[in-house]
C-alpha cells in the first residue's frame, strides 16, 4: 500500500500541512498548477504582540504563469523577514535552537525561484527537524495529463498509490467515485484536535506557520502535531 498527499508548496505552511506530510508514504509537490495570488504559496503568518503578521514574498501579481515558474527578482524581503521573526520572537525559548538554519534561509542563500524555496524549506523542516522520514517527489516527475481532477488521478497512478489522504476543503469539488474505479482509497485529513501550545504573543493562534510552533517549543514540537491526540 502506498499512501499519497499532492499538495501545491506553501510558504513555510502551518502545522497541518506538515501532519499530511507524516501521514503518508509519499508527498507530491504540485507545482505545475496556475499560481494563484494572495494564496499561502508566497505568504505565511507568525504572531506578534499585535497579532498574527504576514510574511510575504514579493512576486508580483501575474496568474499567467505556473507555480514553479515563479520568480523571486527582489532579494530585500530576506531580510525583512529574518528582522520580523527576530523582532517578535526575541523572547521565544528556542530561537536560538534555529537560527543557524534561519540565517541560512535567509542570510546566507539567495533565491530566485518561489517553488524551489518552498520545496526546500519544507523538505528541511520535515526531515532536519520534525523528524519525518516521508518520501518527497515532483509531480514534473510522473509529466501528469488532463485537467483538474483527471490531471491528480493520473498523477496517483503514475505514482502507484493506492490510497489517497487528501485536506478536508477538497471535499467541495472531489468527487469520489473515480478514484473508486482506479482502485484508489480515497482519505480524508482530519485537523481537529490540536492542542494549544505555549505561544510568546497570547492569544492562541493555530493558524500560523510552523515557524511559531518550532521557535515556541523546540523539539517538541512533533508532540504537539501528529501526538495531539495522545495525552501531552
Amino acid at each position: 500500500m502506498t499512501r499519497v498527499a499532492v499538495i501545491q508548496s506553501n510558504y513555510v505552511p502551518w502545522k497541518g500541512y506538515f501532519d499530511v506530510i507524516h501521514d503518508v508514504e509519499l508527498f507530491i509537490f504540485h507545482d505545475d498548477l496556475q499560481y494563484t495570488k494572495n494564496d499561502w504559496r508566497n505568504r505565511n503568518k507568525i504572531k506578534s504582540a499585535a497579532g498574527p503578521t504576514w510574511l510575504t514574498i514579493p512576486v508580483g501579481t501575474s496568474e499567467s504563469r505556473l507555480i514553479c515558474e515563479v520568480e523571486i527578482k527582489d532579494p530585500t524581503w530576506q531580510k525583512k523577514h529574518w528582522n520580523l521573526i527576530k523582532t517578535h520572537y526575541a523572547k521565544a525559548p528556542h530561537l536560538a535552537t534555529y537560527a543557524d538554519f534561519l540565517k541560512d534561509i535567509f542570510e546566507t542563500r539567495r533565491w530566485d525561484n518561489l517553488s524551489v524555496l518552498n520545496q526546500h524549506l519544507i523538505r528541511t523542516i520535515a526531515k532536519d527537524h520534525l523528524g519525518i522520514t516521508t518520501r518527497f517527489a515532483d509531480s514534473r516527475e510522473y509529466a501528469p495529463e488532463g485537467a483538474k481532477q483527471e490531471r491528480l488521478l493520473d498523477l496517483l497512478k503514475k505514482a502507484g498509490a493506492t490510497s489517497y489522504l487528501s485536506g478536508p476543503a477538497a471535499k467541495d469539488y472531489i468527487e469520489a467515485d473515480p478514484f473508486r474505479d482506479a482502485g484508489i482509497e480515497l482519505q480524508w485529513k482530519d485537523y481537529s484536535g490540536y492542542p494549544e501550545y505555549p505561544q510568546v504573543h497570547p492569544p492562541f493562534e493555530h493558524g500560523v506557520s510552523i515557524l511559531d510552533l518550532l521557535l515556541n517549543v523546540g523539539p517538541d514540537a512533533p508532540r504537539y502535531i501528529w501526538g495531539a491526540r495522545q495525552p501531552i
